[in-house]
């Protein structure tokens, strides 16, 4: 039962809401010993005080991490995943999630570290990991500019040029999208758009003899067709 608790709180912090169901289903692909709905009964009853450690809460039939019973977010985090496919990593990996702090670091992660580090920080590795790690985290809990923005300006930092401004935003930008969210089911953007929404993207319906979309009138060929 130790191990099904610490399912439990790992998939809570990766999802940020996971339903009992869901629990039993992972965690029953994962091990030959398996759980059923009297355990994780007997854990909500018997195991409360290991969930509260872990910042989660029971709600209804599912495992919430408490900030987003806290903001009262419930609804709207339910809302954003809909129909969204869960990411399962393996059980090594998953189950570094039992830390709350923890967070898979990307070649994204680390190109913006190494960026930061010897154009910003003139080497200073301190500065440079909590300065990034703010940022990861700002990517994780809810992504704006003006978070990113109070992160650089409360640190008093001075970028040299545009070209430095825009380098370092491509960097936070590909990080972002490459960072794992409680609303994508602990997919990161890129991948639900690799997964749900590039199969749905279709070319302009433009062939050679119909009409040009420039609005001319002529036929495609004899029109904008080089």
């Amino acid at each position: 039962m130790n191990k099904a608790v610490d399912y439990i709180i790992s998939l809570t912090h990766l999802y940020g809401l996971v339903h009992r169901d869901k629990v039993v289903e992972i965690y029953n692909m994962q091990n030959e010993e398996k759980i059923d709905e009297a355990i994780i009964n007997k854990i909500c009853k018997e195991r409360i005080e290991e969930l509260d450690d872990g910042f989660v809460v029971i709600y209804g039939d599912y495992f919430v991490e408490v900030s987003i019973i806290q903001f009262d977010k419930f609804e709207e985090q339910l809302m954003q995943r809909k129909g969204k496919p869960f990411y399962i990593p393996e059980q090594e990996e998953l189950l570094k999630y039992k830390d709350d702090f923890y967070y898979e670091v990307t070649k994204e992660y680390k190109a913006l570290l190494s960026y930061v580090t010897k154009n910003i920080f003139d080497g200073d590795e301190c500065n440079s990991e909590m300065l990034c790690e703010e940022i990861q985290c700002i990517c994780w809990f809810g992504f704006s500019m003006d978070s990113i923005a109070y992160a650089f300006n409360r640190r008093n930092i001075n970028f040299k040029n545009e070209k430095q401004i825009s380098e370092v935003m491509q960097l936070i930008v590909e990080l972002a999208n490459n960072t794992r969210i409680w609303e994508n089911n602990g997919h990161t953007p890129t991948e639900i758009f690799e997964l749900m929404e590039k199969p749905n993207l279709r070319p302009l319906p433009v062939g050679r003899n119909d009409s040009c979309p420039c609005g001319s009138g002529k036929k495609y060929k004899n029109c904008c067709l080089k």
